[in-house]
C-alpha cells in the first residue's frame, strides 16, 4: 500500500508529492485566477481534502488535446492555438479530482468532481507560479505526465490556501 499524497498550495502555486511525510518532488502550478473557492460557477480552485477519482490520457502523446475528457485526435501546436484563440487548453494528462468533505467540496453546489476540476497540462507558453486557470490546477506537460505515472487513482490530494 502506498502512502503517497499530494499537497497543492494556492499561496505558493506549488504541488508537492509526498511519501508519508517525505517530500519526493515539487512542481510549479497555476491555480484559479479568481482565487480559492468552492462554489459552482465561481471559476475558483476548491480547497480541502480531495482524491484523484480518475486518470485520463495514459499512453497518449505529450500535448494531446482533450475536450470533455476525450482525446480530440489533435496535438497542441502554435498553429492550433491560433485557430482557436481563447480556448482553455487541457493537454497531455488529466487527474480528475473528487472532494472528500460533504458540504465543503462534495455534493450540492460545491461538488469538485461535478465542477470538472482537474490537474492537467497546459501550453508551455502559459506561465506557472501565477494564478490564471478557470479553477483547475494547471501544470507543465512534462510535469503532469511525470506526476500521472507516479500516482494511483485514489491518491489523497489536499488543496490549501
Amino acid at each position: 500500500m502506498s502512502d503517497l499524497r499530494l499537497c497543492i498550495s494556492i499561496g505558493r502555486q506549488q504541488l508537492d508529492l509526498f511519501d508519508c511525510d517525505r517530500l519526493l518532488l515539487s512542481y510549479p502550478v497555476s491555480t484559479a485566477l479568481n482565487g480559492p473557492g468552492e462554489q459552482e460557477g465561481s471559476g475558483c480552485t476548491p480547497r480541502g481534502r480531495h482524491f484523484v477519482r480518475a486518470k485520463i490520457g495514459a499512453g497518449l502523446p505529450l500535448n494531446a488535446v482533450f475536450r470533455g475528457r476525450r482525446f480530440t485526435g489533435e496535438i497542441y501546436s502554435p498553429q492550433l492555438a491560433q485557430a482557436y484563440p481563447g480556448r482553455d487548453w487541457i493537454l497531455s494528462r488529466i487527474l480528475w479530482l473528487c472532494g472528500r468533505e460533504p458540504g465543503v467540496n462534495r455534493l450540492g453546489s460545491v461538488d469538485t468532481m461535478r465542477r470538472y476540476i482537474y490537474i492537467h497540462g497546459t501550453p508551455d507558453t502559459e506561465p506557472m507560479g501565477v494564478p490564471l486557470s478557470h479553477g483547475c490546477i494547471r501544470m507543465r506537460n512534462n510535469d503532469v505526465q511525470d506526476l500521472f505515472a507516479r500516482v494511483p487513482v485514489g491518491v489523497a490530494v489536499d488543496i490549501i490556501d
